[in-house]
């Protein structure tokens, strides 16, 4: 387990990532994180839920439409 402490950067309050988690989350500058509550407390992604969601909607369409789309496509 990794302990990150709060700081007081400017007017706000943050926290800096050491390099052994920015490794682990495939991350770099200028990367988007998202912050999930779940019942066991928060979670850091550098994935976004959201779009995973969309991208199963999506292939279950693709999947399902597999005739229709390919006859659109020519």
């Amino acid at each position: 387990m990794t302990t990150i402490k709060i700081r007081e950067i400017g007017n706000s309050l943050g926290v800096v990532l050491p390099k052994e988690l920015i490794a682990r989350l495939r991350v770099s500058k200028g990367d988007q994180l998202f912050v999930q509550e779940t019942a066991d407390g928060i979670r850091l992604t550098a994935y976004d839920p959201e779009f995973q969601k969309q991208m199963e909607i999506a292939e279950r369409v693709m999947r399902e439409d597999r005739d229709a789309l390919r006859a659109l496509s020519k």
